[in-house]
């Protein structure tokens, strides 16, 4: 049952092209309509979710997808302002890194992400870990956002 009455719309936090690319293509084939909109840095990331300029007409995502080693400000300190911050502490955090370090693991709990997933690098694998996030946080999960 889709529960949406818009396009779902999805933050991508990642600095890497390929990456960038690749997750787009993922959701290409998505069940539901999805915009993917991307900043490539923390302090990006940071001012789009706040609509500062040149952001003023973002629309608020529905869900985040972060990757912790982004420049500026890092995926941990992203991380620590979006919880923080009243506005946007509701908004579901997904981080998806390469990194697999029981320190990242542990910190960004301890922050609040929704979840931790490790980035596969095979391509196949990749695919498969962005089907399960559609299906868990768009098709199954209830978020503030999906009864507008």
């Amino acid at each position: 049952m889709q529960r949406f009455s818009k396009p779902v719309d999805i933050l991508l936090i990642e600095d890497n092209p390929g990456d960038v690319r690749l997750t787009q293509e993922a959701f290409r084939d998505a069940r539901l309509p999805i915009n993917i909109n991307v900043t490539m840095d923390g302090e990006e990331a940071i001012a789009y979710l706040r609509r500062e300029s040149p952001y003023e007409g973002s629309p608020r995502p529905d869900l985040i997808l972060l990757d912790l080693n982004i420049p500026k400000k890092d995926g941990r300190e992203v991380l620590a302002e979006i919880k923080a911050d009243p506005n946007l502490h509701d908004i579901p955090v997904v981080v998806l890194t390469t990194s697999n370090a029981e320190q990242d693991i542990q910190k960004t709990y301890n922050l609040e992400v929704n979840a931790y997933i490790n980035k596969p690098v095979d391509f196949d694998r990749f695919f498969e870990i962005v089907q399960k996030i559609e299906d868990f946080w768009l098709m199954t999960a209830i978020l503030p956002s999906s009864i507008r």
